[in-house]
C-alpha cells in the first residue's frame, strides 16, 4: 500500500506538510509553520496528521520556515525519527529555527504582558528554543543526486530544485508489490537566478507533487536586477540620499548582496557604504559561505576571481549590535542598508523606515512581493502616509520596485519542466498556491499532456496505484 494525505499547503501558501503512507508507516513530506491570523495559525500549527511520535520519518525540502518552521512542534510532542535534507538545508535549519523560537517565545510574552487581561487568556509559545534544539540531533545531511533508504520498502534521492541554497525536490522509489515513483518538487527555482544552480531536469515518474506559487504569472528576468540596482543607487547617491532595502534573511539578502558586489567590480557603481542590519541574514550568510557546491557556474567563477569571496567581506559590513544599527541614524552620507524583515512588518528595517521615509532624497527599494495589510504593501500602493510603531509619517521619499529578484519559478518555467514528464504522469498534485495559481498550474499539466490532475483539500487521502 502506498497513500498520500495532504494537509498543509492544500489551498494555501503555507504550512507544507504532506504524508506518505506506506505498510511500514507513515513520512512526513515537510512541516511547515502555517502564517496567517493568530488564532488560526495557533490552531492549524498545534494539529498534525499523524500523532507526531508516531510518525517514521521527515523528507525536508528546504528551510524556508513556511516548509520547516513546525519541525519544533513534532519534537514537543516526542517526535524522534530521522529527518533528512541536503546538508545546506540542515545548517539553515539550525539557524532559523532558533529565530524562529525566540519569536514564538517573545509573541507569547508580550501577548501575556500587553494583551491577556485574565489568567485564562495566557497563551503558551507555540515551540521555544528547547524544542527547536531538540530537531539538531534528529537532521540527517544527504548529499544531492544519491539515494537513501528512507523506509523499509521506499528509497528517496534529492534533486536541485534551484530555490535556496540547499532546496530539493524529491525523488521516491516506493518498493510496493508494483514499484511506484513519486517527485515532490518542493518550491521550484528559475533558471539563471544569483548564487544557484539552475533546476535539475525532472526526472520520469508515475506520480507528481508540484507547488504552484506563481503559476499564473511571469517574472521580470533576474538578470536585469543588477543594472536596475546600479541605477536606483546611482540616481540617489547623486542627491545626496540613503537607499534602504527591506530583504528578507535567508536568499533574498544574499542575492542583493551578490549584485552588489559584481555592481562594482564591475565599475557599474562607485563603492559606497554597504551595511547589512540583521543578526539572522549574518547568520544565514554564513551558512551560504559554507556551502560553494551549491553555486552555480557564475557564481563559482565570481567566487574564486574575489578570492573565494562571494558576499563582500571587507566591502560589506554585516551589523548584529543594536547599537551600531542605531548609530546608522547620525550618518549623513549616502549608503546602503539591507535589513530586514521583508514584509516591513517587523524587525530592524522599521527604524531605518521610520527615520529615511520622509526625506525625498532618499530611496526605499522593494525586492519582494507584499502581502496585503503590510507596511510593505503600503509603501509600494505609495500611501500619503503609512504608520510606523503607532505613529504616521509621510512617505515623501523615492519608491521602487524590483520584481525579477522571485526565487520561485513562474508560468513559463513550470510549463518548460513539467513538459517532458506530464503525459507519461498517471496522476499530479496541485498544492503549495492560492486563489488562481493552483487551476493555472492544473491547466498547464493539461496542456502539456497530464490527463489526471488534482487539487487537494487538506485531509484528503488518494491511493498511488503503479
Amino acid at each position: 500500500m502506498a497513500e498520500l494525505e495532504f494537509f498543509g499547503a492544500a489551498g494555501t501558501v503555507t504550512g507544507s506538510m504532506h504524508v506518505l503512507h506506506l505498510d511500514e508507516g507513515s513520512y512526513a513530506l515537510d512541516c511547515g509553520l502555517y502564517q496567517g491570523r493568530r488564532e488560526e495559525a495557533r490552531e492549524r500549527n498545534s494539529t498534525f496528521p499523524v500523532a507526531p511520535e508516531r510518525l517514521r520519518g521527515v523528507l525536508l525540502s528546504h528551510a524556508h520556515i513556511d516548509h520547516s518552521g513546525n519541525l519544533p512542534g513534532l519534537t514537543k510532542r516526542r517526535f524522534h525519527g530521522p529527518i533528512y535534507a541536503t546538508p545546506a538545508t540542515c545548517d539553515l535549519v539550525n539557524v532559523m529555527l532558533a529565530d524562529s523560537a525566540h519569536i514564538q517565545e517573545e509573541d507569547a510574552r508580550f501577548w501575556n504582558e500587553k494583551r491577556a487581561t485574565r489568567p485564562s487568556e495566557r497563551i503558551e509559545p507555540l515551540y521555544t528554543i528547547d524544542d527547536a534544539k531538540a530537531v539538531t540531533p534528529l537532521l540527517k545531511p544527504m548529499r544531492y543526486n544519491e539515494p537513501f533508504e528512507f523506509a523499509p520498502n521506499g528509497s528517496a534521492t534529492f534533486l536541485e530544485a534551484g530555490h535556496l541554497l540547499g532546496s530539493a525536490a524529491t525523488m521516491l522509489n516506493l518498493r510496493t508489490p508494483r514499484p511506484v515513483r513519486v517527485l515532490y518538487t518542493g518550491d521550484l527555482g528559475r533558471a539563471g537566478l544569483p548564487i544557484l544552480r539552475d533546476p535539475t531536469q525532472l526526472p520520469i515518474v508515475e506520480y507528481l507533487i508540484t507547488d504552484s506559487t506563481y503559476a499564473d504569472r511571469r517574472h521580470t528576468p533576474s538578470a536585469d536586477m543588477k543594472q536596475a540596482l546600479a541605477r536606483i543607487i546611482n540616481t540617489v547617491r547623486s542627491a545626496g540620499g540613503k537607499i534602504i532595502i527591506p530583504a528578507f534573511s535567508v536568499g533574498r539578502t544574499q542575492n542583493v548582496v551578490y549584485y552588489l558586489m559584481q555592481a562594482v567590480a564591475e565599475g557599474l557603481i562607485e563603492p559606497l557604504p554597504i551595511i547589512v542590519d540583521s543578526p539572522l541574514s549574518v547568520s544565514c550568510t554564513e551558512v551560504f559561505r559554507r556551502h560553494p557546491e551549491c553555486y552555480g557556474e557564475e557564481a563559482r567563477d565570481f567566487w574564486w576571481r574575489n578570492n573565494k569571496d562571494l558576499f563582500g567581506e571587507g566591502v560589506v559590513r554585516y551589523i548584529t549590535d543594536v547599537n551600531e544599527s542605531k548609530a546608522l541614524n547620525d550618518r549623513r552620507e549616502s549608503m546602503v542598508i539591507i535589513a530586514s524583515q521583508g514584509m516591513c512588518e517587523a524587525g530592524r528595517v522599521l527604524h531605518h523606515l521610520k527615520n529615511n521615509i520622509e526625506n525625498e532624497r532618499n530611496a526605499v527599494v522593494i525586492v519582494g512581493f507584499m502581502a496585503q495589510h503590510t507596511l510593505g504593501r503600503r509603501i509600494v500602493e505609495r500611501r500619503d502616509e503609512v504608520k510606523i510603531f503607532g505613529r504616521m509619517y509621510r512617505l515623501l521619499c523615492r519608491v521602487e520596485t524590483l520584481s525579477g529578484f522571485s526565487a520561485h519559478a513562474d508560468s513559463t518555467d513550470y510549463a518548460r519542466m513539467l513538459a517532458p514528464l506530464a503525459p507519461r504522469l498517471r496522476g499530479a498534485f496541485v498544492v503549495h498556491g492560492e486563489g488562481p495559481q493552483p487551476a493555472a498550474m492544473a491547466e498547464i499539466l493539461k496542456k502539456a499532456g497530464c490527463k489526471n490532475v488534482t487539487i487537494p483539500q487538506p485531509g484528503q487521502r488518494f491511493t498511488l496505484d503503479a
